[in-house]
């Protein structure tokens, strides 16, 4: 599941579940709604991942590159040490800034469009 929110200078993803292959037809929309929004922040909530592939890691990493384009940054936060692994296999650690706490889930207000898969 992706669930997006925002404020004014920052979006936030929760994934939660298995960010691999058998997600791969969200992962496009969810990049377009991302970028269209614009903000110089995203901040992604990887607490709840289960499990991360090299689909899910493209995926990072196209939002990441997005960014960038924009002048931006991308945080992810909660990452754990085996989706780390895979980034850093991918090549792409440099593209995020890494944080360990955790978010909570926001202030429902905040929240646009909740995405559930």
């Amino acid at each position: 599941m992706i669930e997006i929110a925002t404020s004014m200078s920052t979006t936030t993803l929760v994934l939660t579940g298995d960010l691999d292959l058998a997600e791969r037809d969200l992962f496009p929309a969810t990049s377009a709604r991302v970028a269209g929004l614009r903000r110089q922040l995203v901040v992604v909530d990887m607490c709840g991942v289960t499990f991360m592939d090299s689909t899910g890691a493209a995926f990072l990493i196209s939002l990441a590159d997005a960014g960038r384009k924009r002048g931006g940054v991308t945080v992810l936060r909660g990452v754990d040490p085996r989706e780390l692994y895979v980034l850093e296999v991918c090549g792409a650690l440099d593209l995020f800034r890494i944080e360990d706490e955790c978010l909570t889930h926001g202030d429902p207000a905040d929240a646009i469009a909740p995405t559930a898969h």
